[in-house]
């Protein structure tokens, strides 16, 4: 399976290819919302998850998944948010459609089962 991750903090997203590498995921990793958009438009394979951290500067998570969510041609690959909020901040997401939260700080079998669950139901 293709994983993107996002996030701003090179840490965090070593931390989440660490985790994935494991699982036999193949890992792209961009740091930032505009790398994901680049990512995407530029890539002939989307992949099959987007691993996207919500706290980024210019453009946040929730404005990269709007754009994903307008585009005909992305729209139906699944979205985990990563955040270090409560995920009471799900009503914020409601409206656009992602698949998940993970919370800061990251549980590495809660990341697993979340990514399982997903790519599971997506196959």
């Amino acid at each position: 399976m293709n994983i993107l991750i996002c996030d701003d903090v090179a840490d965090n997203s070593f931390l989440l290819k660490t985790i994935l590498s494991a699982e036999s995921c193949q890992i792209e990793i961009v740091d930032s919302g505009a790398g994901v958009l680049t990512f995407l438009e530029t890539n002939p394979y989307p992949p099959d998850l987007l691993i996207l951290d919500v706290m980024m500067p210019k453009m946040d998570g929730f404005e990269v998944v709007r754009h994903i969510r307008k585009s005909t041609k992305f729209q139906f690959i699944p979205i985990l948010l990563v955040t270090g909020f409560d995920c009471d901040n799900a009503q914020k997401a409601d409206d656009i459609k992602i698949n998940g939260f993970i919370q800061k700080p990251i549980d590495p079998d809660a990341v697993i089962a979340q990514v399982r669950a997903i790519l599971e139901d997506s196959s």
